[in-house]
């Protein structure tokens, strides 16, 4: 039987299709595109291998299965042709011609969204309008699009929004309360950023002054106890399976379940009694663990802080406001990350590109979000509780290959590795490659190295990319860029519902109710899918980030702007603008006053009679020649 492979697409311009296997040595397989058999930018398929190579050494193959679309649907405006209308859509890797025959009395100037039906031929399809999303480039309309390419909806079905108002109308009751460890007289508090919506977790605080842990602290970890409202073959568990995370845009979160729960009975908000599942420990003021506590709680948040509040709170020491608590709790998270940092964790710092709008929803400005104290602190104590709940539910089972999800992150390739080498290469440094992997000893070294330089966030980009894909599996293979052996998500489950299942995974093991070894394909079969809609979910959320980027230059033709080369190719440079980070490209063409070639092997771009050369790193002035939304991408001039 011949060879078949799992793997996903692309389309190159002269629409054949290129199929990498991670589970073969070469990049890629190659696909003709009669061969193609309808499979679209990004699709997971099956790729069967036909005899014989290219001339390049190749393999060849055809695509005999679709096992899931990159897009649940198309979004684009309506072209007229004759008598019937087809949809142009707004991702140009789109190649297939979908027609739709009917629009109904919808307005042709509309932004829409279409659903394929079927397939006349591998080139055209039949679609149907699910929805008229605006005028094309209303703010609403664009933003609505980049998710529901990925199938999130911004509206929940009538039956999850008629259950979650029951469950709301109900509110929180006595009866709830009762079986409970109570927190409410422990001083209790919650730190967000500033426009935070929804409270999922909690943090409490109490010194000990008896007993055998005398002169110690207990810390508990509140996280909202949504496992106590979505219940298996409930409408909303069916949601929430089927969406399986929030999806956060520039401007809007769309949330995995109704607001009634995510912003109102699952919030952790000030001043009244909240259900939470509790991670609970004592610890030292080096972050050691001496005991733990785990089970459903009642708690009751005495202050909401945002992030930089508490900042201020610690940094002009208000003791009103538990300053000292909060030090405290900031000398334990320092501990805690210097264990990570020891113990061979990435750390990883990535910034974060915030844009401020108009009221039509407009990028006037653009700002890096800054990561505090507060931040890294609330970061290594969310670490901590999905840690140890995650060993405390596979420690207490005694079969053989325990239940749980886990959050894994495998080595990385090694063929990404030889990339990430390159780029290393292309900013002057140097590291070791061992067992095919670059130690993360050193690349934390060349971190530090580089801190307060501009290369260091090209390359903490570019050590993400080099990665391999942290997942969600019922097979522990740890979590490498963390460093832990045993890690799952616990934290977060208004919004994912990985966490959902962890929670119940955890109730039935303190009820004793010890999950079997036949449970195990099914639940696997649901961390797949989480961690497919995860994928899903980042790339609305990119596409959504990009889409402003563009439209903030697209106000910036022919301005000037300081920019870093964020990489080299055979086409040209890539620059990301130093504030916005906003990358686009420089063709080579457009370099002027030279003939300029790649050299993939010093990674630089050179001119052949000046030998002026552009290197990743490089800072360069540009000026914006073009940003074109339809074509989602800027265009940049070298300044000299």
């Amino acid at each position: 039987m011949p060879e078949r492979y799992e793997g996903n697409v692309s389309i190159s311009k002269d629409i054949d299709a290129y199929v990498r296997v991670p589970a073969l040595d070469w990049a890629s397989v190659f696909v003709p595109h009669g061969a193609i058999n309808t499979a679209l930018p990004g699709d997971r398929v099956i790729v069967q291998l036909a005899p014989g190579v290219r001339d390049d050494g190749q393999r060849i193959g055809a695509i005999v299965e679709i096992i899931n679309r990159a897009k649940k649907c198309h979004t684009g405006t309506l072209q007229k042709v004759g008598n019937e209308y087809i949809l142009n859509p707004s991702d140009k890797k789109t190649y297939v011609q979908i027609l739709i025959s009917d629009i109904g009395d919808v307005n042709p100037k509309s932004k829409v969204a279409v659903e394929i039906v079927s397939w006349t031929s591998s080139m055209l399809a039949k679609g149907k309008i699910v929805r008229v999303l605006g005028l094309p480039g209303e703010n609403n309309a664009e933003m609505v699009a980049y998710a529901l390419e990925k199938g999130f909806s911004d509206e929940h079905r009538a039956a999850v929004d008629t259950e979650a108002r029951a469950i709301g109308e109900r509110g929180i009751t006595e009866e709830d309360k009762q079986g409970r460890r109570d927190f409410r007289n422990t001083l209790t508090f919650t730190i967000d950023p500033a426009d935070a919506k929804d409270f999922d977790d909690a943090i409490s605080f109490k010194y000990i002054t008896e007993g055998e842990h005398a002169g110690r602290y207990e810390v508990g970890i509140h996280i909202a106890d949504v496992s106590y409202y979505v219940k298996p073959g409930s409408a909303l568990n069916d949601e929430a399976v089927e969406r399986e995370t929030s999806v956060y845009l520039v401007d809007r979160v769309i949330p995995m379940l109704p607001e009634v729960l995510s912003n109102d009975l699952c919030s952790l908000v000030e001043g009244k009694d909240r259900l939470v599942m509790s991670a609970v420990f004592i610890l030292d003021n080096d972050g050691e663990v001496y005991d733990s506590w785990y089970g459903r709680s009642v708690i009751h948040s005495k202050k909401r802080f945002a992030y930089e509040e508490a900042q201020v709170v610690m940094d002009t020491h208000n003791e009103n406001l538990h300053s000292r608590e909060l030090h405290i709790l900031n000398g334990i998270a320092k501990k805690l990350y210097d264990f990570r940092f020891r113990e061979g964790a990435l750390i990883l710092d990535t910034e974060e590109v915030k844009f401020k709008l108009d009221e039509n929803g407009k990028p006037i400005d653009v700002y890096i979000k800054v990561r505090g104290d507060t931040h890294k602190m609330i970061e290594e104590l969310m670490l901590l509780a999905n840690r140890k709940v995650s060993e405390f539910i596979t420690l207490s089972q005694t079969i053989e290959h325990p239940i749980c999800v886990y959050r894994v992150h495998d080595r990385p390739d090694t063929d990404r590795m030889h990339e990430l080498d390159l780029f290393i290469r292309g900013l002057g440094e140097r590291v070791r490659f061992i067992e095919g992997v670059i130690p993360s000893h050193d690349l934390n070294k060349l971190l530090v190295k580089l801190e307060g330089r501009p290369e260091k966030d090209l390359l903490e980009v570019h050590i993400t990319r080099s990665m391999a894909k942290a997942a969600y599996s019922t097979d522990n293979v740890g979590h490498y860029g963390l460093a832990f052996k045993y890690y799952s998500h616990f934290t977060s489950p208004i919004r994912r519902y990985a966490d959902v299942l962890t929670h119940r995974l955890l109730q039935r093991i303190l009820d004793g109710d010890m999950p079997k070894q036949e449970e195990k394909p099914e639940l696997q079969k649901l961390c797949g899918y989480a961690s497919l809609r995860e994928k899903e979910a980042a790339d609305a959320e990119r596409g959504s980030i990009k889409h402003k980027q563009i439209e903030y230059m697209a106000d910036r033709i022919g301005q000037v702007f300081e920019g870093l080369v964020s990489g080299v190719s055979k086409w040209g440079i890539y620059v990301e603008e130093e504030k916005s980070r906003c990358e686009g490209m420089v063709r080579l063409r457009d370099l002027g006053g030279d003939f300029y070639n790649f050299d993939e092997k010093k990674q630089r771009v050179i001119g052949e009679r000046s030998g002026d050369e552009f290197r990743i790193g490089d800072k360069v002035k540009i000026r914006v020649l073009s940003a074109n939304l339809e074509l989602r991408q800027i265009d940049y001039k070298v300044v000299r």
